[in-house]
């Protein structure tokens, strides 16, 4: 099986680690898809949010890593991806994913979406909130990698979002 697992990785947190490394256990391939998206204001470029998820991936045979912009379904059916992972944290998220996976399945009913729940250790992190917390200079240490971390004190420490 080829999946897909979209987002916009920005940055790529423990939490999407750990949904790659169990989505790797349930697929034979699986692609981890940034999204580009003109709607947000991205900290990271696609290139490096691109790259930064190919050096924490490195460890994953089965992971290709890539970009893409339009419909997700489009783009997994042109992989020949037969399936879309996505990543549940609360209710909040099922909501919002139930209407997207709905739409999917009406556009593209061959392609199934899966759910994974968060692990507990990161069912409250965010892109988002990590980027919060360390532009207020606050400790992250365990919910990104390493070298992720370094990054973004780089860009982050100190400024306000």
């Amino acid at each position: 099986m080829v999946a897909i697992y979209p987002g916009s990785f920005d940055p790529v947190t423990n939490g999407h680690l750990d949904l790659i490394s169990r989505a790797c256990r349930v697929t034979d391939r699986l692609i981890v898809a940034v999204l580009h998206n003109e709607g947000k204001q991205a900290l990271f470029s696609m290139e490096e949010r691109v790259e930064m998820l190919r050096e924490v991936l490195r460890p994953y045979p089965t992971v290709e890593v890539d970009s893409f912009s339009g419909l997700l379904v489009e783009y997994a059916a042109a992989k020949g991806a037969t399936a879309i992972m996505r990543g549940i944290r609360a209710v909040s998220d099922y909501e919002y994913e139930l209407q997207m996976a709905l739409m999917n399945r009406r556009l593209r009913p061959e392609i199934e979406t899966l759910f994974l729940m968060s692990g507990e250790a990161y069912s409250f992190v965010s892109s988002r909130l990590v980027k919060e917390v360390i532009s207020l200079g606050g400790n992250i240490e365990g919910l990104v990698p390493g070298p992720v971390e370094e990054r973004l004190k780089r860009r982050l420490q100190g400024q306000k979002l």
